[in-house]
């Protein structure tokens, strides 16, 4: 597939704290790429860059290959969803969709039986037939929602960035939402950048995820290889599914602090040293059981649980003070019997183990 964004080198600042570093990225023509990260890692910064509501201090952005550095925002024929989905709330669902069309600047659109034409396509598109002549505030959150995706594509612009757009809506709903905004990008064919703080969505959503952290990406890949293969402490932090440990590595061991780890994992080259193993990847047995020569043990007290529906998440404190996570998926394994502050051994694979260092 062609590039229809391509990212060089892009930095902006603001005073002396720097928000972007130095990225590059390109994003594919009919691509759904997700954009994961912490509070204050750039992602929207990214985001308002390429739409032109912001100016870079440095680096390029190449839209169908021109650089639209020069263009205003309004003419750049990109497409920008917001968090809380900025509508008129004086208008109805027809005119806030219809909207853009008729007040832009470059050949709006005037001809009643076109802008109907058009303005009806997209709400059938988004599944709002029906509600057309009510008022947003008449309509539930996801119906708004639907209404600002409508407003953005009914331009039919070629890239569409979409800012959190799910962050304002319950959590049935924000499922439901995932599967429609890939619905809707498939049937029409065009590219989606989704910034998102929730590595569950950003899994659920991407052909790619894109991690960035302190203004920096760390990783761009599909998001299996990103999940089992997080390329440092950094990405791995962001999926929220590692427990890491700090330390250095001497000789053919990892040393976190009291705790010794062979070095059987993958090892990724990396400025600080750590060391990673998924939550789900840890079995949980008593203090005096044996161990197999290919298994890692940590002793540590048992805290208290959690139960999210489909697993438990048991939380332990180690030795060292260090707390531990793990996550019993109730399709794998029953729940087990805990009890609050005894000891027992956390146990995993060497090889299913992350280094960096």
């Amino acid at each position: 597939m062609a590039d229809v964004l391509r990212i060089e080198g892009l930095g902006k600042s603001y005073g002396s704290k720097p928000a972007l570093r130095d990225v590059s990225l390109a994003v594919a023509d009919n691509e759904y790429v997700s954009l994961l990260g912490p509070s204050g890692s750039g992602k929207t910064v990214l985001l308002q860059l390429i739409a032109g509501f912001e100016l870079p201090d440095r680096g390029r952005i190449l839209f169908d290959g021109s650089d639209i550095a020069s263009v205003p925002a309004h003419e750049r024929g990109i497409g920008f969803v917001f968090q809380n989905f900025a509508l008129f709330p004086h208008l109805s669902v027809y005119d806030n969709i219809g909207f853009g069309l008729v007040n832009r600047q470059s050949d709006p659109v005037t001809d009643p039986v076109v802008l109907s034409s058009r303005i009806r396509e997209m709400v059938e598109l988004v599944g709002l037939s029906g509600l057309e002549d009510r008022g947003v505030h008449q309509i539930s959150g996801g119906q708004r929602q639907r209404v600002a995706l409508a407003r953005t594509l009914v331009s039919q612009p070629r890239i569409v960035l979409l800012d959190e757009p799910l962050g304002a809506l319950d959590a049935n709903l924000r499922t439901r939402m995932r599967g429609e905004l890939r619905r809707i990008r498939s049937q029409l064919g065009i590219t989606f950048l989704h910034v998102t703080g929730s590595e569950t969505e950003a899994l659920a959503m991407g052909d790619r995820i894109v991690v960035l952290n302190e203004g920096m990406i760390g990783q761009v890949d599909t998001p299996d290889i990103v999940y089992n293969s997080p390329l440092s402490p950094n990405v791995a932090h962001s999926l929220n599914c590692y427990n890491l440990f700090t330390g250095s590595i001497q000789s053919s061991s990892f040393l976190a602090g009291t705790h010794r780890f062979p070095l059987n994992g993958t090892l990724h080259p990396n400025p600080t040293p750590a060391y990673a193993i998924r939550q789900d990847l840890i079995s949980v047995r008593p203090g005096n059981a044996s161990l197999a020569s290919s298994e890692v043990a940590l002793t540590a007290t048992y805290l208290a649980s959690e139960y999210t529906g489909a697993a438990f998440m048991y939380f332990f404190r180690a030795e060292d003070g260090h707390i531990v996570e793990v996550e019993n998926h109730l399709s794998h394994r029953a729940a087990q019997n805990l009890d609050v502050n005894a000891t027992y051994q956390l146990v995993w694979k060497a090889d299913d183990a992350l280094v960096y260092g």
